[in-house]
């Protein structure tokens, strides 16, 4: 494993935000959503396009508070601009677990 410091650390912008929309993502090439973050008044809603349908549905995600990475380039995926990366974790069945907060905080808040 390769190891950095903190200021390689500080340089990842990981920032909670609420999904306020999800739907099926037709056109991408693996089974995917197209997800609405809340990512507060700093950052706006973002979009995301995320692989967590072996575990989620779009219901599922409504209202949930998930992790991203705010500071990517934005990546054309098919006809949908996937502006932050949503985080997540490998199940053992194979499908991802979202990470997120313990408790509520406020959307845009930072990972420390």
């Amino acid at each position: 494993m390769q190891t950095i410091d903190i200021e390689d650390f500080n340089k990842i912008e990981l920032r909670v935000g609420t999904v306020i929309q999800a739907e099926v993502f037709e056109k991408a090439r693996k089974p995917a959503y197209k997800i609405w973050i809340d990512l507060g008044p700093e950052l706006g809603v973002k979009k995301s396009s995320a692989q967590v349908t072996d575990l989620y549905t779009p219901s599922d995600l409504l209202g949930r508070q998930v992790i991203c990475v705010c500071n990517f380039r934005p990546r054309q995926i098919a006809d949908f601009m996937s502006e932050v990366l949503v985080t997540g974790f490998s199940s053992l069945e194979g499908g991802i677990v979202l990470a997120s907060s313990e408790r509520t905080v406020p959307n845009g808040a930072k990972l420390h």
